[in-house]
C-alpha cells in the first residue's frame, strides 16, 4: 500500500465524516494530501515553506486543505520550493 493509500485508510478510520464524504471529494483532497506529503518529505514545516514562497503559513494550510481550485502556476511554485518538478499526466 502506498503512502497516500495508507494515509487515506488511517484518516477514514479516525474520522467518520471524512469517510462518509470521501468518494465525492477524493480528487480535490488528493491534490492537497500530495502537496502536504511532499512538504513533509522535504522536512519542511508549513511556516518554512511559506517563507520560501514569500507567503504566510495560512496560505500553505489553505492550499493543503482546499486545493480544489489551485492554479497550475501555484503548483509549479510549490514544487520548485520543495526542490521538485511538477509533472501532469492525463490518463
Amino acid at each position: 500500500m502506498g503512502d497516500l493509500q495508507a494515509y487515506i485508510s488511517k484518516r477514514k478510520a479516525k474520522d467518520p465524516d471524512f469517510a462518509k464524504g470521501f468518494d465525492t471529494g477524493y480528487q480535490e483532497f488528493k491534490i492537497g494530501v500530495m502537496l502536504k506529503m511532499a512538504r513533509e518529505d522535504a522536512g519542511l514545516t508549513q511556516e518554512q515553506l511559506a517563507e520560501r514562497l514569500k507567503t504566510k503559513k495560512t496560505a500553505i494550510s489553505r492550499i493543503e486543505n482546499h486545493a480544489e481550485d489551485i492554479k497550475l502556476s501555484t503548483l509549479e511554485k510549490f514544487a520548485q520550493a520543495l526542490g521538485k518538478t511538477l509533472e501532469i499526466k492525463v490518463a
